[in-house]
């Protein structure tokens, strides 16, 4: 790389605008619910109607035990009264550092309504009947992809022909037992006991809503508002 490359690389960032469907929603925080989840379920609703692609997708943040932390974009599952639900293998880089480290964070950004919500707490593992319904539940392309990464998931790959062979027996049993199981899926929930709801304005006057989860066992939902 050279001087002029390098400006020239700032120059593109420095270009580059957000585009937006239309005008943005005007979120009042004063209407927002007691509890985060109505208001989380009714945004990826509305994410979703405005064609956004993919807005089930979110960032995982996960941190073992050497506390060096570590991103990769996941499916949501399901988001309950219990929390947020993914699923992925225990043998995969996530799943041993959630082992380690069950504290994690889930990210979400939807840019057609310049909306992003951000969610933290401990990722509990659901229970082996969960986990395979779980896993029944999803496309047989899907169930391939799980069986063909069981057990192996973040490990070196030795060739891409290998991935391939794998992949061609998964596909080849999937057709065949569309209830099979793979040993080390599991399905998670991420309980919950900070949620951020960010909305873009125009005028840079971006609303965040932060929710907390109050103090003793049973404690409910502390709201927030943070400077943007």
């Amino acid at each position: 790389m050279n001087d002029d490359e390098d400006e020239a690389f700032r120059a593109l960032l420095r270009g580059l605008r957000v585009a937006h469907a239309g005008d943005l929603p005007v979120f009042d925080p004063a209407t927002a619910p007691d509890a985060p989840l109505p208001l989380f379920r009714r945004w990826l609703r509305e994410a979703a109607e405005a064609g956004e692609p993919g807005p089930h997708t979110m960032t995982l943040a996960t941190a073992g035990a050497d506390r060096r932390p570590s991103q990769r974009t996941v499916m949501l599952h399901d988001a309950d009264e219990r929390g947020w639900h993914f699923g992925t293998h225990r043998t995969s880089r996530k799943g041993r550092e959630l082992a380690e480290n069950p504290h994690a964070s889930l990210a979400f950004h939807w840019m057609r309504e310049g909306r992003q919500v951000r969610v933290s707490g401990r990722a509990v593992e659901a229970g082996p009947e969960e986990s395979a319904a779980d896993l029944r539940g999803r496309s047989p392309a899907a169930l391939a992809a799980a069986l063909a990464g069981s057990g192996r998931q973040s490990e070196v790959l030795g060739s891409y022909e290998e991935l391939l062979r794998a992949f061609d027996a998964a596909y080849e049993r999937a057709g065949r037992d569309p209830d099979a199981t793979a040993s080390t899926w599991a399905l998670y929930v991420l309980e919950a006991d900070e949620v951020e709801y960010y909305q873009e304005e125009a005028r840079r006057r971006h609303v965040r809503l932060r929710y907390r989860r109050a103090p003793g066992e049973r404690g409910g939902w502390q709201r927030e508002l943070l400077w943007p």
